[in-house]
């Protein structure tokens, strides 16, 4: 392909213009089109990998703020996707966990992203394909050290 970023501006522009691609600007949906936001997204996400999440860990995870995780859990809650309760060995803690109707929208959530990507990835020349990786590997290692 002989792409390669000279500057600081041709990175900026390139991830200005995936972010847009993706649909990452569209506050009310997720990429892969469902009804919520991308931050309620990946609470579910992250939820419906654990049985039991404390709302501490959550916030650790998702890389954002106590006050919009709270908010977050809220929203989640007041839908009737999530329960929180106190922990019993300690009552500070707040623990999260899915309903049936949370479980099944992080189901939905989890098929709609899977197809998206599986769209994705047929985009992409199988060839090209391990490239694609190690550059978003590379990507997110530099994202990670530039914070």
């Amino acid at each position: 392909m002989g792409c390669f970023i000279t500057n600081e501006y041709e990175l900026q522009e390139m991830i200005i213009a995936f972010v847009r691609a993706f649909g990452l600007h569209r506050p009310e949906q997720t990429p892969c089109g469902q009804p919520v936001t991308v931050a309620e997204a990946h609470t579910l996400i992250e939820l419906s990998r654990q049985e039991l999440l404390s709302q501490h860990n959550l916030t650790e995870r998702l890389h954002l703020e106590k006050s919009t995780v709270s908010r977050l859990v809220g929203i989640l809650e007041q839908r009737g996707w999530l329960e929180r309760c106190r922990s019993q060995q300690d009552g500070r803690i707040f623990l999260l966990e899915l309903t049936e109707a949370g479980q099944k929208a992080a189901a939905q959530l989890a098929q709609a992203r899977q197809a998206k990507f599986a769209r994705i990835l047929a985009a992409i020349p199988t060839e090209a394909q391990p490239q694609v990786l190690s550059a978003l590997d590379i990507l997110l290692e530099a994202l990670n050290e530039a914070e």
